[in-house]
């Protein structure tokens, strides 16, 4: 049987992470009949996993321009055009508000808003002139809902869910559908660390009316919808999350009492 996106072609940056959520998309949609390019700054994971899942790696830094403007044509050209094209780039960057620097805003700009609104520009075209394809741009929960300290990174992630609606309204009569997809607390090497701390995601569990935080596999499936042929939605927010914005994340109060259960349970 074929699978869903079977002879798509398929572009995913911020897939140079071991196991992170670019290369669990990447990997359901191969599973799902596409070709596939994996995308962003560190060759050797990249490389790793071409060997071992196979498809194809291209270098692009998504803070600058020329590398995201390079990355498009290298991968258009060596995969015959694109079809489906995910962000799934960014920067889980806690820090208070009146703390965060401008260097650090800076960089939560370039890469969460500067680099998806680049990515948007060259893609349009490769599209467009192929007669359409599908654009999956990963946000956040936390782009409607609150979270504390995290302010830099919800500012950039609801700009870009802005973008994605603004250019599916643009350029849908090219045949271009943009929409995001919205996760909460998902588990990723990324947030390994915090989850190796007692107590700090069963603070999570009780935020979500289905009992759990998300998984990877979770967000992959939403996305192989958002890129098939069946998908007839576009400039849409796919809130991935459980219900997590029915409730909204846990306090920072919450989060401290929690971990404190936890610890007193351990002596």
């Amino acid at each position: 049987m074929a699978g869903r996106l079977e002879g798509k072609r398929a572009l995913i940056v911020g897939a140079a992470g071991r196991d992170n959520m670019g290369q669990a998309i990447a990997r359901r949609f191969q599973a799902e009949g596409a070709t596939v390019a994996v995308a962003g700054r560190n060759r050797d994971v990249l490389d790793d996993f071409v060997a071992q899942d196979g498809g194809i790696a291209v270098d692009c830094d998504f803070t600058d321009k020329a590398s995201i403007d390079a990355m498009v044509a290298d991968t258009a050209a060596r995969l015959g055009g694109i079809d489906i094209a995910l962000n799934a780039t960014g920067w889980g960057l806690l820090k208070p508000f009146l703390d965060t620097t401008a260097e650090e805003l800076d960089a939560m700009v370039a890469l969460q808003l500067k680099g998806p609104f680049h990515f948007l520009q060259a893609l349009i075209p490769v599209m467009a002139d192929q007669g359409g394809g599908s654009i999956i741009q990963i946000s956040s929960a936390t782009a409607t809902i609150m979270f504390h300290d995290h302010d830099a990174y919800m500012a950039t992630k609801a700009g870009t869910d802005h973008l994605v609606r603004s250019v599916a309204n643009q350029f849908g009569d090219r045949g271009i559908r943009v929409n995001s997809v919205s996760p909460g607390l998902t588990d990723t090497p990324m947030t390994a660390a915090a989850g190796a701390v007692p107590g700090i995601f069963d603070a999570f569990v009780k935020a979500y009316p289905l009992g759990r935080y998300g998984t990877t596999t979770d967000v992959a499936a939403a996305c192989v919808w958002l890129a098939s042929d069946e998908c007839f939605m576009t400039g849409e927010n796919l809130q991935v999350n459980g219900g997590l914005c029915l409730r909204g994340n846990p306090s920072k109060a919450d989060i401290e009492a929690s971990v404190a259960a936890a610890m007193a349970q351990q002596r």
